[in-house]
């Protein structure tokens, strides 16, 4: 499709701002802005004589509520049949369109060991849809299943392999974000029966993705070490994971006695949340959720209050 002409779709006054300036304004980065552009339709920027993209104010409006049919679950491609729609008009519902089948790809990519194919998806659902969304509808609960699966009948070739190749794709991405980014730190730790890094991985790519700086360490450090390893490492919280229940003791001894000793929050989530939210109710110990996307939006508060912030 040739560039529209900037004259013919807007007034000459239309404010029009760069790419960048959109992602900032709607916290969309720039190749999934392309992804829906390109491959959707979704959104028609103007181009300069340059090529460079110009969007409106009403393109960013649609943004906007592009992300909203995404956020309630609904697949990116029945996102155009939707946004001209009035918005009272009721969500499909998600497993009607393509979430489900594409969980179900997802998962016969990572046990069939097509590491070319488990790549291309990896970088095409994190360009399409916000991590949020992507890591909500996609890869969480992939690990789930995955993970009820191997208690049933272990695969560690498949477990071992799943982990080595988001280790990869996600010590990448932290290694530039750490460094684009002025943001407080987040000590990132696996727990003790934990048998692999999966939910550290996932925590970790939803906290850098909102602008926090990450240290991950995805074998368990002994609690005993938090202490020494927040003021080396000058962390601002330390946030554990866990797909496992995890033991008693540890839940309720060790784990508020390593609180008392620490001078920045300590915080939980992943699957233990969930299998625990009843434990640790009132300590120290700070209990996030296993919906990741909402357990690290629940950082913020906790380093206001520890005065981070």
């Amino acid at each position: 499709m040739a560039p529209m002409s900037l004259k013919a779709t807007h007034p000459p006054d239309t404010p029009l701002y760069p790419i960048r300036e959109v992602s900032r304004l709607t916290g969309v980065n720039s190749v999934t802005l392309r992804a829906w552009e390109r491959r959707y339709g979704l959104i028609r920027p103007q181009r300069t004589p340059k090529g460079h993209r110009l969007y409106a104010q009403d393109d960013i409006t649609r943004i906007e509520r592009i992300l909203q049919w995404l956020n309630r679950g609904v697949p990116v491609s029945q996102v155009a049949d939707l946004l001209d729609q009035p918005e009272t008009i009721e969500a499909p519902t998600p497993d009607a369109g393509d979430w489900a089948s594409q969980r179900l790809q997802l998962q016969a990519i990572i046990e069939a060991l097509d590491l070319p194919k488990l790549e291309a998806f990896y970088h095409q659902s994190l360009a399409l849809y916000p991590l949020s969304v992507a890591i909500n509808e996609l890869w969480q609960p992939v690990i789930l299943t995955l993970e009820a699966k191997w208690a049933v009948q272990a695969d560690q070739l498949v477990r071992r392999t799943l982990e080595a190749f988001l280790r990869s794709q996600v010590g990448i991405r932290l290694h530039y974000a750490n460094q684009a980014t002025r943001g407080p730190l987040i000590l990132l730790n696996a727990m003790p029966d934990d048998p692999g890094p999966l939910w550290v991985l996932m925590a970790a790519l939803m906290a850098s993705e909102q602008g926090y700086r990450v240290q991950m360490l995805d074998h368990s450090l002994p609690l005993e070490d938090l202490p020494q390893a927040v003021a080396r490492l000058h962390s601002s919280m330390v946030l554990l994971s866990s797909g496992q229940r995890e033991s008693d003791s540890y839940i309720n001894q060790a784990l508020p006695k390593a609180a008392e000793a620490l001078n920045v929050p300590i915080g939980v989530c992943g699957e233990v949340a969930r299998l625990r939210e009843n434990d640790l109710r009132d300590g120290p110990v700070h209990m996030l959720g296993d919906d990741l996307p909402q357990a690290i939006a629940r950082l913020r508060p906790l380093l206001r209050e520890s005065g981070v912030l």
